[in-house]
């Protein structure tokens, strides 16, 4: 078998869960397992958040993929729904459903349902993606419940822009209207990302919603999971399958992207942006070759990558290499390709192992 092995440790991930509750005690939690649990596989470890109270997706299709997989919480559909019939779904599986502006409320008065639908009300305070405008809070409140359909156990809900900067005064603007516009309703309130959760505690509110923590990474500037106390949950390795020395100034790869300047020991490791791998990481990007540092060579290929092993005299065919997780903060990766974590995270593909451990 093809060795590219995403390993998932669901104690890290109770750990990381555990964690939320020690910074936001106060407050009850919704595990974000959108996008296929962050790449993690939603229904693997689902398990390890058996104590979230509830779920948090992206759509109604990973809301039904949840439910396949015996989860039990209620779940919430964190963009709302997009067409009608989807509302009795929500009904019959226990969904809630965020609201995102005047459609979606008007969507709920004309609905007919089996069971009232608990909502959260989403408002705009400064991301302007989704949401109402904040002086229009009681007015949509006031229609929500006197909608037949809705839950007279309603919620309020925003979203942080730019909480992963802990001197953002962005932040400050955004809590300063969502508690104005919530001051005095008699409603759950949740505001906290999972940089609200590490950073803002004056974001905890109602419930907090962490997404990015979960899975070990950071959601803060310039700092890694381990550095906040959060444990990596999947580490994405495979081995070396071809060891060489390659002559001084010959090229590496496609398009000789890397050019020896002396004699250099490279070695071939089965993994690739077919398996979600960043194609455009370059040259110098770490990795670990038997728990070691050491580097990519040149472009990345579908199905393998070049590592430097100049200082790795006794390295052969069959050592480990680990892309990230374990002793290389995803977050390392994602820096040298210029994107982040949550992206690399979630294009591992699926023909890659993946390996589940529990403790």
């Amino acid at each position: 078998m093809r060795p590219a092995t995403a390993h998932i440790d669901l104690a890290a991930l109770k750990h990381n869960l555990n964690w939320v509750r020690e910074l936001a005690p106060r407050s009850r939690v919704v595990a974000v397992i959108k996008a296929n649990g962050y790449g993690h596989g939603a229904a693997r470890i689902l398990p390890a958040l058996a104590t979230a109270d509830m779920l948090g997706v992206a759509c109604i299709e990973e809301a039904l993929a949840l439910r396949k997989a015996s989860a039990v919480q209620p779940i919430l559909l964190l963009a709302g729904v997009f067409t009608p019939d989807e509302l009795a779904v929500c009904a019959e599986l226990n969904v809630e459903v965020a609201v995102r502006d005047d459609a979606s409320i008007a969507l709920l008065e004309s609905a007919r349902v089996s069971r009232s639908i608990k909502v959260w009300l989403k408002l705009d305070t400064g991301m302007h993606r989704l949401g109402i405008d904040p002086a229009a809070t009681r007015q949509c409140i006031d229609r929500l419940r006197a909608c037949p359909a809705v839950d007279g156990d309603i919620g309020v809900m925003s979203h942080l822009s730019s909480a992963d900067d802990v001197h953002s005064d962005v932040t400050v603007r955004q809590m300063t209207a969502f508690d104005a516009a919530t001051a005095g309703l008699s409603l759950r309130r949740s505001l906290a990302n999972s940089a609200g959760v590490v950073a803002w505690p004056g974001a905890h509110h109602d419930w907090v919603r962490p997404g990015i923590m979960l899975y070990g990474c950071s959601p803060l500037l310039g700092q890694t999971g381990p550095e906040i106390g959060l444990k990596p949950v999947m580490t994405l390795s495979t081995r070396l399958i071809s060891v060489k020395t390659v002559a001084a100034g010959e090229a590496i790869g496609y398009a000789g992207a890397y050019t020896c300047p002396k004699p250099t020991r490279v070695g071939i490791a089965a993994i690739g942006y077919g398996d979600g791998y960043p194609r455009h990481a370059p040259t110098g990007t770490p990795v670990l070759v038997s728990g070691r540092p050491s580097r990519t060579l040149g472009r990345v290929s579908m199905d393998m990558l070049c590592v430097d092993l100049d200082r790795f005299p006794d390295a052969q065919v069959g050592d480990p290499v680990t892309l990230w997780g374990r002793g290389l903060p995803a977050e390392a990766v994602a820096a040298a390709a210029e994107t982040i974590a949550y992206e690399i995270l979630c294009n591992v593909a699926e023909r890659v192992h993946f390996d589940v451990t529990s403790g």
